[in-house]
């Protein structure tokens, strides 16, 4: 199956590199205000707008959907989102819920809402962390974003993550906080590695080049 990168979202990205089980991992943070949802093609997407989590074989932990807005106090939906999505933890003030994709992939993207530094993003295969990140470092490269606001564009954005050879079968998302907001998670196995490698090469070069410009 073949996945198309669109040029949008290399214009658009900002981009950090990371290094997880000696395993390079690009994540990208899609503009603000601009994108919800994936722009991989063919990726499945869940978007929870049947109130239940059907893409995925099976969702275990502290979760609720909500419809929104959810009248709670504990929980807000993404910016801009005015259908159900998926709240991390429920009841509780702390939780996770681990999501088993079915199959395994090496791309995960999720529109990630009012950003925490007590939420953690983590991919796993089988039993096996193959990496976990919180708020904080997602948001690295935008500075305040992890600050909880449910209102700024800053705070609200949808995340690509790309795996490159290695693969995960679910994810978990954690919270020690109200809440883990997240909405139109999109998964699939990238065909082509060379694609996968120009892209974090373009990323990677965009934010040196913002480095070197905040320097």
């Amino acid at each position: 199956m073949k996945f198309t990168f669109t040029p949008t979202l290399v214009a658009t990205a900002v981009a950090t590199l990371f290094s997880a089980s000696a395993h390079a991992v690009l994540i990208s943070a899609e503009s603000a205000g601009q994108t919800t949802t994936t722009e991989v093609t063919g990726a499945t997407v869940e978007d929870f707008n049947d109130s239940i989590c059907g893409t995925y074989t099976s969702c275990v932990g502290a979760y609720k959907i909500f419809d929104t807005p959810s009248g709670t106090g504990q929980s807000a939906p993404p910016a801009g989102i005015s259908s159900p999505y998926l709240s991390v933890p429920n009841p509780l003030q702390n939780g996770s819920v681990t999501l088993s994709l079915g199959t395994t992939a090496n791309y995960f993207g999720l529109f990630w809402g009012s950003i925490d530094n007590y939420n953690t993003l983590t991919f796993l295969s089988g039993i096996t962390e193959v990496a976990s990140f919180t708020g904080t470092q997602v948001a690295a490269e935008i500075p305040g974003a992890a600050s909880g606001n449910q209102t700024s564009d800053f705070s609200n954005r949808f995340f690509n993550f790309y795996f490159g050879d290695q693969l995960f079968d679910a994810v978990k998302l954690t919270s020690n906080g109200f809440a883990f907001e997240t909405d139109n998670h999109t998964f699939a196995t990238v065909s082509e590695p060379g694609t996968l490698a120009l892209l974090a090469l373009g990323l990677t070069s965009l934010v040196a080049v913002r480095r070197r410009k905040q320097a």
